[in-house]
C-alpha cells in the first residue's frame, strides 16, 4: 500500500464516492487514487486541477484569500477537491453522495498531506 493508501481509504469507503485521486495541483498529474471502472482518472484529474487554479484565480480577485474546498455539483454527479503541500485530494461522487460526511473526511485527509 503506498503512503496516500490510508488516505484514500477513508475516502472510498464512503456509499457513492466512484473514484479517489491524490494529483499535483500545479499540473494535475496522478500521484495516486482508486476509481471504479469507467472513471477517466488522469483526464479528470487534469481538469480538476485547473479548475481549482481557476478558482483560486478568482478568489484572489475578490480578496477572499486561499481556497481551502472546491465543489462542483452536476446533473451526474459532483467533484469535491480541497489541496496542501503542492497536492489536490479529488473525490469522484454520484449525486446522491452525502456531501456532508465526505466533506469533514476530505478535510481531515488532507491535513496529512
Amino acid at each position: 500500500m503506498s503512503e496516500f493508501g490510508p488516505l484514500l481509504q477513508s475516502l472510498t469507503r464512503h456509499r457513492g464516492v466512484l473514484a479517489c485521486l491524490v494529483a499535483s495541483e500545479e499540473d494535475g498529474i496522478v500521484v495516486d487514487g482508486t476509481a471504479h471502472v469507467g472513471v477517466g482518472t488522469n483526464a479528470f484529474a487534469a481538469l480538476t486541477a485547473a479548475l481549482c487554479r481557476k478558482a483560486q484565480r478568482a478568489s484572489d480577485t475578490a480578496g477572499f484569500g486561499q481556497v481551502t474546498f472546491f465543489e462542483l455539483e452536476a446533473e451526474g454527479g459532483r467533484v469535491l477537491a480541497s489541496g496542501r503541500n503542492g497536492l489536490l485530494l479529488i473525490v469522484v461522487g454520484e449525486r446522491e453522495l452525502q456531501v456532508g460526511l465526505v466533506r469533514v473526511e476530505l478535510r481531515r485527509a488532507v491535513e496529512a498531506l
